[in-house]
């Protein structure tokens, strides 16, 4: 698509033609001591002036017209290009041991277990890191990768949606699981490396020690966020004896979850319930924003060379066809001798 890049200038086309107006009554009242410059006289028409001839006159405006179109920078804008997508590496490390399954949450007023408000609230956040390359990785007495990092989503929601609690075991391996997603994300971009890593409880099984896989984060660069699932207050009915409150979560190592978080630069957030939860899905979106929506650009190619060559071209035909016209008589008379000696020859 054809454009200009500074169309304001064509404003300056009649140039020339208000200049010879306006200096013609000036040189008409100075007389002799006011002399128009040759390329403006050839403006003049009025009888008994001096114009140019009419050839002459056309290439000087076309070489003018040209020169402003030069000057108003016509460019050929090209289609849109699409610009390669630049955003994080983000794995989701997510506990399905046993303790997954107590129903202290709630949707729609109705009691859900921990892993199903963790499948209805992460499916929203992973739908939303449009640029990000996603994982998934569940972990209870092992850890296991179910999904490498992708742009993929949908496919991330699928498998997390379908795992269910029990498939990697009933305890809970949070070392194995940041060791897993350190020698998954350890060949990616060291700005890029975000774990989050959500569980209710604390590390009873693996082998590779919580701290030891910190300090592994920490050497590739990994920034770890965590989460700590589950209510402080649930209603247990213990049938002949009546209902009692207990605490759910009085095994939640938070302490562990918050030096992990804090020596690789993340931060630990408490979910009690799933508003809580979906809050801190959103503050993480705040803290680590997706790749911006995929930007596009369109090559541009400069066209102004050639109007200035063609401008260029009118000038020097103007000026080298006056020498032409006045030596166009000698070189008749050449040829009719040249023709005549040929005659008598």
């Amino acid at each position: 698509m054809l454009e200009w890049a500074w169309p304001w200038l064509f404003v300056a086309l009649p140039l020339p033609w208000l200049v010879a107006h306006v200096l013609k009554p000036a040189a008409t009242q100075a007389g002799a001591a006011l002399r128009l410059p040759i390329a403006l006289s050839g403006f003049d028409t009025a009888p008994g002036g001096n114009p140019m001839a009419g050839w002459k006159r056309i290439l000087a405006l076309l070489a003018w017209a040209l020169l402003v179109t030069a000057a108003a920078r016509p460019q050929w804008i090209g289609d849109a290009v699409q610009l390669p997508r630049s955003g994080r590496d983000l794995l989701l490390a997510v506990d399905a041991s046993g303790s997954m399954e107590t129903p202290d949450m709630q949707i729609g007023g109705q009691a859900v277990s921990r892993y199903g408000a963790v499948k209805a609230i992460a499916g929203d956040f992973i739908q939303r890191r449009a640029g990000d390359r996603i994982g998934l990785i569940v972990f209870g007495s092992q850890a296991y990768l179910l999904t490498p990092l992708t742009f993929d989503r949908d496919t991330v929601l699928k498998q997390l949606n379908e795992s269910v609690v029990g498939l990697p075991g009933r305890e809970t391996a949070i070392g194995d699981a940041v060791g897993l997603a350190v020698k998954r994300l350890r060949e990616r971009p060291a700005n890029q490396r975000v774990l989050i890593l959500l569980t209710d409880g604390v590390n009873d099984a693996g082998e590779l020690d919580p701290a030891k896989a910190t300090d592994l984060a920490v050497a590739e660069h990994v920034k770890i966020y965590t989460i700590g699932i589950g209510a402080e207050a649930m209603r247990v009915n213990d049938g002949f004896f009546g209902s009692h409150v207990v605490n759910p979560s009085a095994d939640l190592d938070a302490k562990l979850l918050t030096d992990m978080a804090q020596k690789t630069g993340g931060r630990f957030f408490r979910a009690r319930n799933t508003n809580e939860l979906a809050q801190i899905y959103r503050d993480i979106d705040a803290l680590e924003p997706s790749a911006d929506k995929q930007q596009q650009f369109r090559p541009v190619d400069e066209w102004f060379y050639w109007p200035l060559s063609l401008a260029l071209l009118a000038a020097l035909i103007g000026g080298l066809a006056p020498v032409l016209a006045a030596n166009r008589p000698a070189l008749i008379r050449r040829a009719a001798d040249r023709s005549l000696a040929e005659q008598v020859r």
